[in-house]
């Protein structure tokens, strides 16, 4: 029996996988899909998420495939901060990326782990048992499992299939990507795009790599059906209704179209099933939060469902999911839909676009709005404390060197500077490090394997009940 299997093979499912490998959990992940797609719906990976394929000793493979554009974080609705916004980051840039690619390396950094990938595999019904969950494929076959996530996507099937709501807006507006070759100049495409923007917030064309160029256009109106891709007759005779010109595009590497539905699963757990990433929220893209948005949602639900599932941590502690990453979608959907409507050109959202700029005059709207978009001023609701209580943990220089060197195994992380505390009957989950950090706020810290501060304090019955809370019983003896 897979322990856990995981429906869709996108990047949430994958990171997924790959954080529950990390403690030896068994998984199982299922694609409807025969072949990996080809289109480009993320274009970039925002700095809490590169901290995190830090935290997991991924980064440099994503960075000899990337490029890194720092200032970019300060944007809100292409609206440019006056000053440059200086996040507290090592890795304050987005790093440019398309979807394909970044699918592609955290497949293969899962597959090293030992995850057992699928394709062809469409999951048709789930019956839950007490102790486990069959899962029921197109083809008659029947998998069993202890716990069985959905990462299937908006049009979510696990979700229907868990009778979930899935409230919110409707999709109003509908925009088609293509990565093409032209006939048209650099210099021609350029000119044109500079002056299309002006009117057309939601078009733009540029360079997309390997002589090909990346173009985004406002469809005629919103799909029927929004999984059938638009054809390049469509994109054309679009591009001329915005540019004047087609730019005699042809050859396309990938086309496919986006909407602004914004909509929030009621609940992200039924029984022994949950949703993340897409299957659990869906919103425009302004800001380019889904695929982030969805990674973020499998590092924080890894190690907790791999606790439960290997019995070192109780059930409820699956209820901190739902509680820490509901708001947090929450908060993205408002993001996003403030965004599309700043991008409109009527009159209103124009009007309040002009009030925006002069507000991000003021210190600190820019940088606030940039904690937000890039995830990195996230503080989960962990108690009353100190400020740092429940935020992620900077990147610190150690005396032993760097904090996300430490995090790599997945596991907690307790920084004791005096060398006072013990991790006691806990130390198989969490490692303890007699080092100091001149950022670090309070005599020690106890850090979740998400890197999030779950304790901070110098007495050891504090600490003591926030590694029960957090890493469920104590071992009979430490290791």
């Amino acid at each position: 029996m897979s322990r856990v299997v995981i429906v869709g093979g996108g990047p949430t499912a994958v990171m997924l996988a790959a954080e529950l490998r990390l403690h030896e959990v068994e998984v199982l992940v299922l694609e409807r899909e025969h072949e990996p797609t080809k289109a480009v719906r993320s274009l970039g990976l925002h700095p809490r998420s590169v901290e995190i394929l830090d935290m997991r000793g991924m980064l440099e493979r994503f960075l000899e495939l990337g490029t890194a554009y720092p200032g970019m974080s300060g944007r809100f609705a292409g609206i440019e901060p006056p000053r440059p916004v200086q996040l507290d980051s090592a890795h304050d840039y987005v790093l440019g990326l398309p979807q394909p690619v970044t699918d592609r390396l955290l497949t293969e950094h899962a597959l090293e782990l030992g995850t057992t990938i699928r394709r062809g595999a469409e999951v048709v019904s789930l019956e839950q048992g007490d102790d486990e969950v069959t899962v029921v494929l197109a083809d008659g076959e029947r998998l069993t499992a202890s716990w069985v996530v959905g990462c299937d996507g908006g049009r979510s099937t696990v979700r229907r299939l868990l009778g979930i709501d899935f409230p919110g807006e409707a999709a109003t507006t509908e925009w088609l990507l293509g990565e093409v070759h032209v006939r048209a100049s650099a210099e021609e495409i350029a000119e044109t795009s500079a002056r299309v923007r002006l009117t057309h917030r939601g078009f733009g064309i540029g360079p997309a790599g390997d002589g090909l160029f990346r173009a985004v256009v406002p469809a005629a109106s919103v799909a029927e059906d929004r999984t059938v891709a638009p054809t390049l007759e469509e994109f054309r005779a679009q591009l001329v209704a915005y540019a004047g010109t087609d730019f005699g595009v042809h050859e396309p590497r990938s086309l496919t179209r986006f909407t602004d539905a914004t909509r929030l699963a009621e609940s992200y757990r039924r029984g022994r099933v949950l949703l993340a990433g897409d299957a659990a929220h869906v919103h425009p893209p302004l800001g380019g939060q889904g695929l982030n948005l969805g990674i973020q949602d499998a590092f924080n639900l890894g190690w907790k469902l791999a606790a439960v599932v290997n019995g070192t941590a109780p059930e409820a502690l699956l209820d901190s999911y739902e509680a820490e990453r509901r708001p947090v979608a929450e908060q993205v959907l408002t993001l996003t839909r403030a965004q599309s409507e700043l991008l409109l050109p009527e009159p209103g959202p124009q009007a309040v676009r002009r009030l925006l700029v002069e507000l991000m005059e003021i210190d600190g709207v820019a940088h606030l709005l940039a904690e937000k978009v890039t995830a990195t001023g996230i503080r989960y609701p962990l108690g009353d404390g100190p400020e740092l209580l429940g935020r992620r943990m900077p990147d610190l220089a150690l005396q032993s060197g760097r904090l996300y060197e430490l995090t790599r195994r997945g596991r907690g992380l307790l920084l004791d500077p005096g060398g006072e505390l013990s991790v006691g009957g806990w130390g198989d989950r969490v490692d303890r490090v007699v080092d100091g950090a001149d950022a670090l706020v309070g005599p020690a810290a106890l850090l979740r394997p998400d890197g999030h501060a779950a304790w901070l304090g110098d007495d050891q019955a504090g600490l003591d009940a926030a590694l029960e809370r957090w890493f469920g019983r104590r071992a009979s003896a430490a290791r």
